[in-house]
């Protein structure tokens, strides 16, 4: 019967015995929650926060400054969007991997207003992009791909769903 204790090792249907890496903590085996898992303006806000907390992000002298695009006319209004930039290009990096500093600009990018004449597309800052990555970088949270741009590492993809969870943990509690 069931609550009889088995002597050697567990088997399968087939008979064969299980692999001992399958026989580990079964929460260890469940899906948890990731980034893709919660709102993203929430997760975006929560790891800047992260970031500025640790204190570990180099954070350039120029940032007060600087506008973010040729398409914009101000420069930004929030004094921690430099942690707001780096929280979303890490997300981002998340979602798609090997995106560079190219990439970021067009992710970055927006429609130039000509005055009378026809609006276009304009990329990014590329200075402050690059900036961003070279932080993230120096926090060991992404690293040069060998195809090109830059992709998360193991630490990064940890920190970034451990921070989820917690997002997730906090809309679960005011829900």
């Amino acid at each position: 019967s069931r609550d009889k204790k088995r002597d050697g090792p567990l088997l399968t249907r087939d008979g064969n015995p299980v692999p001992s890496s399958s026989l580990r903590c079964p929460e260890a085996r469940m899906p948890g929650v990731t980034v893709k898992d919660v709102n993203q303006q929430e997760f975006v806000r929560a790891l800047a926060a992260f970031l500025k907390k640790s204190g570990k992000l180099k954070v350039p002298d120029w940032v007060d400054l600087v506008k973010l695009g040729k398409h914009k006319e101000l420069a930004p209004s929030d004094e921690n969007w430099f942690y707001i930039r780096a929280a979303s290009t890490v997300r981002h990096l998340y979602l798609r991997g090997g995106a560079g500093v190219g990439s970021m600009t067009k992710i970055y990018g927006g429609r130039n207003r000509n005055g009378v004449c026809p609006s276009h597309y304009s990329v990014g800052s590329k200075n402050v992009a690059r900036k961003v990555l070279q932080a993230l970088e120096l926090l060991k949270m992404i690293e040069k791909d060998p195809n090109g741009g830059r992709r998360l590492t193991s630490q990064g993809t940890r920190d970034l769903d451990r921070i989820a969870g917690q997002v997730a943990a906090a809309n679960k509690k005011t829900v």
